[in-house]
């Protein structure tokens, strides 16, 4: 929406330095633009939220495979490769050990317990399997200690220009020292949002492109953890909960809106705690580190390649949990062989050639130049699209295409009582309270056997989902 000429910044706000943010003529610049961001996004989560509990991304589910999911997923990790190897180019050694030291903790010692003590009657100790909970967090610690020391002994280039300078820690040791340390954010904060059709159809693009990878989403996040894939009304939920999360977004004012975050899954797949009670107490952290602004500028002085060295990690599990999906079709098969290759590669050509070529995607109308814009670049959705279109137009049978299996697992009877649990609603919703009949006919509602407990103990063999 903002590379639209209407939005563009001004030529006199483009040079920093020559800027005074806290001018009214500055400070009303981005705030008219947050106020446009506000109000799209408002509006398509509202289309994102009619599509969930109403049941109809649900009803496409029957259609929807490994042959869509495969690519779909796929696709969230491939097109970062760039991403990822700037953020780690900056420092390859900082990157590099970063990338070690979590492979070291989530493959080579997930099985090694580190005796804790233990306060009781008596004192003892007790096994924890620290490297399996804690591998990201502690390569996480480690890498920034060794920036920090790196830094305070003046061991890495001060010049801006030099290699090696992005991974020193005082690079933006501004931001600590200008957040305040409280804040409470409130719905609109920068005046009231504004809404243009131009803006509503861009976001509404994004909002399609999000809900195809959050499908694919919650497919990898039940593979990784072991629990049975996400039953109908689960999917119709978290679509529709996800677009409740925008619709607050937007009221608050953060001009961005709320998905499934794709490295979360990565990071699930390393760290193999799945617990739902594990994000709930993750979103309890966010808001405190929302409301103090000093906690949460800490995190900003984590440097490049540490953050590099961790997504060349995470983007490729990524990768491989979307192709571990095509271990249910026949991929003996020239039919599904075709499918797949032609959706990855066309997710990766289209979306690069239209951020090369934006001029030749002109159609009069500036609306339509931007829906097709944000579609066209982005990979998950072309792939996705694609392997859904050829993988339900191309003949072969339900065993070829890998459903008879998928449909088998999902409805096997030592899975259901699984899913039960896993995706029913917590405290006993839709079984010992809420049980009403009317309740249990909405496409959202996991019905009389769908209720169970609320989350699972953060257990590494536990099925349990990470998202309601």
């Amino acid at each position: 929406m903002l590379s639209l000429p209407a939005w563009k910044c001004p030529e006199w706000t483009l040079n920093a330095s020559l800027v005074n943010t806290s001018s009214p003529e500055f400070v009303e610049e981005w705030q008219k633009r947050i106020r446009e961001l506000q109000g799209a996004i408002m509006v398509a989560s509202c289309v994102q939220m009619l599509v969930g509990f109403s049941g109809l991304i649900g009803f496409l589910l029957r259609f929807i495979g490994p042959l869509t999911i495969a690519p779909t997923i796929s696709l969230v990790a491939l097109p970062l490769f760039d991403s990822a190897g700037s953020d780690a180019g900056t420092h390859w050694g900082v990157s590099a050990l970063t990338s070690f030291l979590i492979v070291l903790f989530s493959q080579y010692l997930r099985n090694v317990a580190v005796p804790v003590p233990v306060y009781g009657k008596k004192c003892h100790t007790s096994k924890f399997y620290l490297f399996q909970v804690f591998p990201v967090l502690l390569a996480l610690c480690l890498c920034w200690l060794l920036c920090f020391l790196l830094t305070a002994t003046d061991s890495l280039p001060s010049a801006p220009t030099a290699y090696g300078y992005l991974a020193r820690t005082d690079t933006k040791g501004s931001v600590l020292t200008e957040a305040p340390w409280f804040r409470f954010p409130y719905p609109g904060q920068w005046g009231l949002p504004t809404i243009s059709l131009a803006g509503v159809f861009g976001i509404i693009a994004g909002v399609i492109s999000s809900m195809v990878e959050s499908v694919g989403d919650y497919y990898a996040c039940a593979r990784l953890v072991g629990a049975p894939p996400p039953p109908k009304h689960a999917v119709n939920r978290g679509i529709g909960m996800e677009g409740l999360g925008c619709l607050l977004a937007g009221a608050w004012g953060t001009a961005n809106g709320t998905t499934s975050y794709s490295e979360n899954i990565g990071a699930l797949g390393i760290t193999r705690v799945g617990s739902r009670m594990v994000m709930v107490a993750a979103g309890c952290v966010l808001l405190v580190l929302g409301v103090f602004g000093k906690i949460g500028a800490a995190f900003a002085t984590i440097p490049q390649p540490v953050i590099g060295g961790m997504f060349l990690v995470m983007f490729g599990i990524i990768t491989a949990v979307g192709i571990s999906s095509l271990q249910y079709a026949d991929m003996n098969s020239q039919r599904n062989l075709c499918v797949f290759g032609f959706s990855v590669f066309c997710g990766l050509a289209v979306p690069n050639w239209v951020n090369r070529n934006p001029e030749m995607l002109q159609t009069g109308l500036p609306e339509l130049d931007q829906v097709i814009q944000v579609l066209l670049t982005t990979g998950m959705f072309v792939g996705g699209f694609l392997g859904f279109l050829l993988d339900n137009t191309i003949p072969g049978s339900r065993e070829e295409r890998g459903l008879l299996a998928w449909s088998q697992m999902q409805e096997a009877p030592e899975d259901t009582a699984t899913a039960t649990e896993v995706y029913g609603l917590p405290w006993g919703i839709g079984t010992q309270r809420c049980a009403c009949s009317c309740a249990r006919g909405l496409p959202c509602w996991p019905g009389q056997e769908g209720g169970g407990r609320g989350g699972l103990g953060p257990c590494s063999t536990a099925p349990a989902d990470t998202r309601l």
